[in-house]
């Protein structure tokens, strides 16, 4: 993709600056084709709906779950110095921080043309920087383009009605024009990442809620003090925690992203994440059809993973919780993994400092599958106490009507970027 063949949208988009992006930060919501029937604010857009075009679609999604380059790491732990710290699970860095460098999460989104996923959790440098710490636009976005996968024609089949969506958001979610993306979290691999850090820093499990250790844990005394332990509700609210930051953060880099090119929209929760994922119960109301399971242990259905997609660290994608430790090792270790000798990096001897983390071994990897299996046993499903799937934050982004603001608003209320947009980026409409 050739920046000279850009519109000038895109140059003004590279130069506008960071702290107008953050002050200028507002929900914008109005968009063209919109409708709000009643009250104060009553007003209908004389305009069609204006689906974002590709370019758009593209620069707004890049920015929620794009590649920047390749992690750094982490240096140094004092545990096990002078080995590198190993605890991430992806070689590359995105446009949003992941606690430890975990990164499970993908990037949905949907739009008229159809549901797409943006699979750029394991992705290598999109572009490699310049001397200078730059990227070439253009190659990012070309590699960005490779990286989407459409998954189906048509609109996300979540109608926006009480009680998919939430009453103050139904006239405006998920309509024609609109673009909706929505990172996804794969909790149960978050938590597994969690359980190798506790292990690799002295630390196991403890089952606070049946008041009892995890039986068998007292076998790897040769490599953890089993009394040295964190309370099982802990790590899963604590990695539910990390992993909401993470969803939040990618949709904050999205609305940045919004102010820079003038274009409307707001990140927001009012969604039924359970109905988003296609665990409704509805059939005309699939969502992204994940595969989810009911226990009457549980609360709320439980979804696990889109098949061939965005599968869940725990059964039934894999038969056992050891066989998805070994999936999360693989991811760390394997090719292409932030510790794999082969992987390129940012750094001047990148082999050498890939190869100086510690590697899970055996009995590593067995007291982890231990602790794990045991929280499935009990509970059913792994994690024991929350989602293995999670969501959250949604991030929508669509075209102003303008009239809505000049007839509502005082002046100010919108930027100079969303005031010139359409002859910024569309020229010829």
């Amino acid at each position: 993709m050739k920046t000279s063949d850009l519109p000038d949208g895109f140059r003004d988009m590279q130069s506008f600056g960071l702290v107008e992006a953050l002050l200028g930060r507002r929900s914008r919501r109005f968009f063209k084709g919109a409708e709000i029937p009643d009250g104060v604010l009553k007003f209908k857009s004389r305009f069609e709906p204006m689906p974002l075009t590709e370019l758009e679609k593209l620069l707004v999604v890049a920015a929620c779950g794009g590649n920047t380059a390749w992690h750094h790491l982490i240096f140094r732990a004092d545990r096990y110095a002078p080995h590198l710290s190993n605890y991430a699970a992806a070689a590359g860095g995105r446009t949003f921080p992941s606690s430890a460098g975990f990164h499970t999460s993908m990037t949905f989104f949907t739009d008229d043309e159809g549901v797409c996923v943006l699979d750029a959790r394991d992705a290598p440098a999109f572009a490699e920087r310049a001397d200078d710490g730059s990227l070439d636009p253009g190659a990012f976005l070309e590699a960005m383009r490779g990286r989407v996968k459409k998954l189906r024609y048509g609109r996300l089949q979540l109608p926006s009605v009480v009680p998919y969506v939430e009453a103050h958001n139904t006239w405006v979610v998920n309509h024609p024009g609109t673009l909706l993306v929505t990172p996804v979290g794969d909790l149960a691999q978050h938590v597994l990442l969690n359980l190798c850090y506790m292990l690799q820093n002295g630390l196991v499990l403890t089952d606070d809620i049946h008041r009892r250790p995890i039986p068998g844990i007292e076998e790897f005394k040769g490599i953890v003090d089993a009394g040295n332990t964190w309370p099982l509700t802990f790590v899963e609210q604590w990695s539910l925690a990390e992993l909401t930051t993470e969803l939040a953060t990618s949709c904050y880099a999205g609305a940045l992203m919004l102010q820079a090119m003038g274009l409307g929209g707001w990140m927001f929760n009012g969604i039924d994440a359970f109905a988003f994922l296609g665990a409704s119960g509805n059939p005309d109301v699939p969502g992204l059809g994940f595969r989810y399971d009911t226990d009457e242990r549980w609360p709320y259905p439980n979804p696990t993973g889109l098949a061939g997609i965005m599968e869940g660290h725990c059964p039934p994608h894999y038969p056992d919780m050891r066989a998805a430790v070994d999936a999360v090792c693989e991811r760390k270790f394997g090719p292409g993994g932030p510790f794999h000798p082969d992987t390129p990096g940012p750094w001047k001897d990148s082999r050498a400092v890939r190869s100086a983390a510690r590697v899970h071994g055996e009995e590593f990897r067995r007291c982890v599958a231990l602790q794990a299996q045991y929280v499935f046993d009990t509970f059913g499903k792994f994690p024991g106490t929350v989602p293995s799937i999670f969501l959250i934050m949604h991030l929508q982004a669509h075209h102003l009507d303008l009239e809505f603001y000049d007839r509502f608003f005082k002046p100010g209320s919108c930027l100079k970027t969303h005031a010139g947009h359409m002859k910024a980026w569309h020229p010829s409409g």
